[in-house]
């Protein structure tokens, strides 16, 4: 059967009303148009539900029937669709994030912050975690998305780059780097440096870019928590290559930041399951991580801190 939502609840209210015209003021059409809407839902039906004189309007037994059933039918139908609609603009509930320990630390509090302030009923929990973790996590949706390094060659996942920042030279004061007017990567060949290991997504595009330089730089120590990297510098062990959002540096520290030619940037990536809808609440602080980033963009741009 071919029968429209509205012409169920024109009949409805016609069988409120016992008449078209007053059936036609509640519902806003004219008398003409709800006395064509039923004529079609009688003809789509193929029984006459209404017998109509001058004067009133009176059910047939069909549309007794109908209309007893209809009325609580259409009822149940309303209040469904609007507890729908009121999850659609749910904004509470839990909401788990993953990412890796340097945007956990450097990226994350303030977008915490401003979930708070902005969604005080969303409750939200922080993963941190390597990079190999987030994409296991989402993937699994042991996690409603991650923040990770990319862009990913990964066809299940659904990426979206919120922020771009350049890797730097980290180096202690009296390192003769630090005094050089222009750093740039062939002046890393040959060096002892310590990084960050593998677990990282930061690793694999450090290692690109001294390939694509044909930079050869002797590693002697892989770190797994970005943090360790200030304190093996300043020992002397090696110098390092971090990316900008790990600033500001550590105070007390005789070290410094500098800026290497060509710059080599990394990209910051939101990333969900593919072709799955996020949560109302989810869908919030996706945006709202989304926006935080886009902030701290423009703020580097105004004061750049290296």
């Amino acid at each position: 059967m071919n029968y429209t939502l509205r012409q169920l609840r024109v009949f409805v209210m016609v069988a409120q009303q016992g008449s078209f015209s007053q059936a036609g003021q509640q519902i806003g059409l004219s008398q003409s148009a709800v006395s064509h809407s039923i004529k079609e839902l009688e003809a789509e039906m193929g029984v006459r539900l209404l017998d109509r004189t001058t004067r009133e309007v009176i059910l047939t037994d069909a549309g007794q029937q109908l209309a007893s059933r209809l009325d609580r039918l259409l009822e149940e139908l309303t209040t469904t669709l609007l507890e729908v609609r009121s999850y659609g603009q749910q904004r509470s509930g839990t909401v788990r994030v993953a990412a890796s320990q340097t945007i956990s630390a450097h990226l994350m509090p303030q977008c915490l912050a401003a979930a708070q302030l902005h969604f005080p009923d969303i409750k939200i929990m922080l993963h941190d975690r390597p990079q190999q973790w987030v994409l296991q996590g989402v993937r699994n949706a042991e996690v409603d998305f991650g923040i990770v390094i990319g862009p990913l060659r990964s066809v299940d996942l659904e990426q979206q780059a919120i922020l771009e920042e350049p890797f730097l030279l980290l180096c202690r004061k009296d390192d003769p780097l630090a005094a050089a007017e222009q750093v740039n990567w062939s002046m890393l060949h040959g060096r002892t440096m310590v990084l960050q290991d593998y677990t990282s997504g930061s690793r694999v595009l450090i290692d690109e870019a001294l390939q694509q330089q044909q930079i050869a730089v002797n590693v002697v120590q892989e770190i797994g928590h970005p943090v360790t990297l200030y304190p093996m510098v300043d020992a002397g062990i090696g110098i390092s290559i971090l990316p900008a959002l790990a600033l500001p540096l550590p105070e007390g520290r005789p070290l410094m930041v500098r800026r290497i030619t060509p710059e080599v940037n990394r990209k910051l990536m939101l990333i969900r399951r593919k072709n799955r809808s996020l949560s109302p609440a989810a869908e919030a602080i996706w945006q709202e991580v989304r926006q935080q980033a886009a902030l701290l963009s423009q703020q580097r741009m105004l004061a750049p801190a290296f």
